[in-house]
């Protein structure tokens, strides 16, 4: 039986419930008897909390409880992702030290919203004011406030990757284009903000949360709270979006659930719309200083880079992690005789940096793209015939960077040059300069050898397990620890399954979300991983409920395994489809445990758990054509091209639809969003989001190299499209504006601030 599903434009099967109301978001959970709860956060981005009077809250009709920080003295969060040296592993839910505005001081629970906000206007805080440490340079200044006193340093992580003699090989090359980057402190701003609703009956703790990783968080709040892990339950439903910002428990989300255990009710919050930008985790707000050298025939020769992390007050659930990948993806898709990047955590009083769409790639490809347009500038060489000088070619794979990333396969040259075909300048007479700017990269996806992780320093495990099984009436179910979140995940699952096994897709029923009822996922839905890792698993599983239900076909109908298949409901001999069994009379059969052959124990249940043997390589070209007004600064993109390898693809329309999603989110990156901070820590609230009068035509091709290393040959898509935008469109505004080329090196690129430099 050839492949009916994968591969097939499959409508998503998640999109009903989502589209007319029915899906299990936070806020449907349903229960009558919830109090509500509001967080006091700081006003102020340094300081120490002194006292905080709780009487006039109390006094508040409705009030049921105010936890302040002696009521969680104890509470802590764990990083789970450590660097060298790492100065703190761990960090309280509630502190009297300040280090953001936007930090938890306090939570109110009340009967209603109303009561539970106004009480908390009323919590009278005594703040002792310090200055604020704003940007990652004036961290570093030897006069700067320490926000970590113990430490001696605002500096959180300082180490390096690649080779020691890099700088010496680039002070002896022909040529060197040198550059200071910066990258702004952008939110994943999901469509669904986080909330909860906690209970705790008969010493079980029961949690709904918008969430990527289920079994994740439950680890955290049983180890916070010293529950056994059997008496944590954590249910996900359909996550609303996540794009890194829900990979974790926060702080916050702990509180409500220390409520619901004091008050022995359910208690529910959801973050308002300004606590998006000053609690949930931002990602990016880096400093790259980058050096490039080449030889007189345009060889790339060495790569240096000294990335400045900004981690915002202390390490989170990720801390510095985001800057590592930056450093481990830095070489991208091109050769290089040496490599080296420093990587610095720096902390500054600005809400913790976490995860986000991309997760440290879209500033390595910004950074080594403009490195690379600037120098085919200088050295007067055309940018993609530079590029295709220095690509990997795909007879090169497996390779391996100077920093230690084995590529699995790929044709990245050939990328380039389809995507050179595609490309069409836009001929328009108004006034505005325009150009045309391109960037490759290569993602990293399938996050999973767990013994890479150790090895890593994370603390978590990157194996998946997915348990398949077929019920007497020969209906599937699959079961799985990765989260949906939006991207697609139940629907290619259940094509995966329907195909291995050889059943309608109707057939087909996938459940996620709910540790009660899914297998273990240490990591859950992020890094690019749902499809390579979980899929990889119920790839093999399927393969295994296959050939036992052949087994047991052939037994019957005394066959050879190698003589049948299964197709239209039965299992059949081949070329003879009188001589066949139903699955439905095979199922029940199995599960009663008649008529089996010998060593085959009765059932039909399958469980996988799948540990990758290397991480998976996905990779892309991106194009971008703009249009700037002199007069103004506005940049206007036009048109977007994508050219995508990531694998065996299971839908290409939700492919599609995921890099579409991401070149959107990358085009916010590179001209709108940013959180923006004054120099006593307060952040503008004003944040941009891209429309869709900003988001134009974006024309996706896609290739298919096969994964070497995953059962089924798939690769991961998540992040492709966040990656280039931010470099693409930042070279076209090069090409656009020569006279500025050299100094077009910030994210976003506002009119204001290109204004200016014209």
């Amino acid at each position: 039986m050839g492949d009916a599903y994968v591969g097939a434009r499959t409508p998503r099967r998640e999109d009903i419930k989502l589209l007319t109301g029915r899906a299990r978001y936070v806020s449907n959970v349903r229960s009558p008897d919830a109090a509500h709860a509001y967080v006091v956060r700081s006003p102020i981005a340094h300081g120490r909390l002194l006292g905080c009077d709780a009487k006039a809250a109390w006094a508040v009709e409705g009030v049921l409880d105010v936890i302040i920080p002696a009521d969680a003295a104890d509470l802590r969060l764990p990083c789970v992702h450590l660097m060298p040296d790492q100065r703190m592993t761990s960090y309280p839910v509630l502190d009297d030290a300040i280090r953001y505005v936007g930090q938890p001081l306090a939570v109110v629970v009340a009967r209603t919203p109303g009561a539970a906000r106004d009480a908390a206007d009323l919590v009278d805080l005594e703040l002792d004011e310090l200055p604020a440490v704003v940007g990652t340079e004036r961290a570093l200044e030897g006069d700067a406030p320490l926000l970590h006193q113990d430490w001696g340093t605002n500096v959180c992580t300082d180490f390096t990757l690649g080779d020691a003699d890099c700088a010496d090989v680039i002070e002896g090359a022909e040529h060197v284009v040198e550059m200071t980057f910066r990258m702004g402190r952008v939110s994943p701003y999901p469509m669904e903000p986080r909330g909860v609703v906690a209970s705790y009956v008969d010493e079980e703790l029961t949690l709904h949360t918008s969430t990527q990783a289920p079994h994740h968080v439950r680890e955290q709040l049983a180890e916070a709270f010293g529950l056994s892990h059997d008496r944590v339950r954590v249910i996900g439903g359909d996550t609303g979006g996540g794009f890194g910002g829900k990979e974790h428990l926060y702080p916050d989300e702990a509180l409500i659930c220390l409520a619901a255990m004091r008050l022995g009710r359910p208690v529910r919050w959801t973050e308002t719309p300004g606590d998006r930008v000053l609690a949930t985790l931002p990602a990016r707000a880096a400093v790259h200083r980058g050096r490039l050298a080449l030889d007189g025939a345009g060889r790339f020769v060495a790569l240096q880079v000294d990335v400045l992390a900004d981690i915002g007050a202390h390490p989170s659930n990720v801390g510095a992690s985001p800057a590592v990948v930056t450093a481990t993806l830095v070489p991208g898709p091109y050769r290089f005789d040496r490599v080296a990047v420093r990587v610095r955590g720096v902390v500054t009083t600005t809400t913790p940096i976490g995860s986000y769409r991309g997760f440290g790639q879209p500033e390595a490809t910004f950074t080594r793209e403009r490195l690379i347009d600037e120098a085919a500038r200088r050295l007067g060489i055309d940018r993609i015939e530079l590029r295709l000088r220095n690509l990997i070619e795909p007879g090169e794979m497996p390779y391996t960077t100077r920093v230690y990333q084995r590529y699995d396969s790929g044709d990245y040259p050939r990328a380039l040059r389809t995507l050179r075909h595609l490309v069409m300048p836009v001929e328009k007479d108004d006034g505005r300069r325009r150009g045309i700017g391109y960037a490759c990269h290569v993602e990293s996806t399938g996050l999973g050898p767990s013994k890479d992780l150790k090895a890593m320093g994370m603390l978590a495990g990157g194996y998946e397990t997915a348990v398949l099984r077929m019920e007497q009436d020969a209906s599937v179910v699959v079961t799985a620890g990765v989260a949906a979140i939006g991207q697609g995940i139940e629907t290619a699952l259940a094509q995966l399954a329907a195909d291995r096994v050889g059943v309608p897709i109707e057939r087909v029923r996938v459940v996620l979300g709910d540790t009660a009822a899914t297998p273990y996922s240490s990591i859950g839905s992020v890094a690019s991983r749902s499809l390579v890792v979980g899929g990889g698993a119920l790839t093999q599983a399927a393969a295994r409920l296959r050939d036992k239900l052949v087994a047991i076909a052939a037994h019957r109908l005394e066959a050879a395994p190698a003589d049948l298949e299964i197709a239209d409901g039965a299992v059949r001999v081949k070329g003879d489809p009188q001589a066949s069994v139903t699955l439905r009379e095979l199922a029940t059969a199995a599960w009663r445990g008649w008529d089996l052959p010998e060593g085959v124990t009765p059932g039909l249940e399958e469980r996988v758990s799948y540990d990758p043997a290397g991480f998976t390589y996905a990779y892309g070209a991106h194009a971008a054509a703009v249009a700037v007004d002199p007069e103004t600064g506005a940049i206007e993109v036009e048109r977007y091209w994508v050219v995508n390898d990531a694998g065996v693809l299971v839908n290409p329309a939700v492919v599609e639809g995921q890099i579409h999603g991401g070149v959107a989110q990358g085009i916010g990156e590179a001209l709108t969003e940013e959180i923006v901070y004054t120099d006593d820590g307060q952040p503008i609230s004003d944040y941009l989001l891209p429309t869709t009068r900003e988001i134009p035509d974006i024309e996706v091709v896609m290739l298919e190299t096969p994964s070497p290393f995953t059962p089924g040959g798939m690769k991961g898509v998540g992040e492709a499209g966040t990656i280039g935008p931010p470099a693409a469109i930042a070279n076209a505004v090069a090409a656009a504006l020569p006279q500025v080329a050299d100094k077009i090196t910030d994210v976003p690129l506002t009119p204001s601030g290109l204004w200016s430099l014209l």
